[in-house]
């Protein structure tokens, strides 16, 4: 299974490779823009958008309505695995 993680662009490290500051969870990244790049969309405007990331690549742009609800599904999942743990007391 694959996971891809919302996270937002916040600058651009090299826009001739593609690579861009995404932040996720309040977490810096280095992240490629190659997938999301093309004439109508440079580098250089991608910087604010809501992307999704796998591997390292964002891999398409998310409205930023979207991204709240799949970080907050995500958080949700979360806090559900953590009740399951075997051997936490509370």
């Amino acid at each position: 299974m694959c996971l891809g993680i919302p996270g937002r662009i916040v600058g651009l490290l090299d826009a001739e490779c593609y690579l861009a500051i995404v932040e996720i969870g309040g977490v810096q990244r280095s992240v490629s823009i190659a997938c999301i790049v093309d004439d109508e969309h440079p580098a250089e405007s991608c910087v604010g958008d809501w992307v999704l990331v796998h591997v390292g690549f964002a891999m398409s742009r998310l409205d930023e309505d979207e991204a709240a609800r799949t970080l907050a599904l995500l958080a949700e999942l979360s806090d559900m695995q953590q009740d399951e743990l075997p051997g936490q007391s509370a």
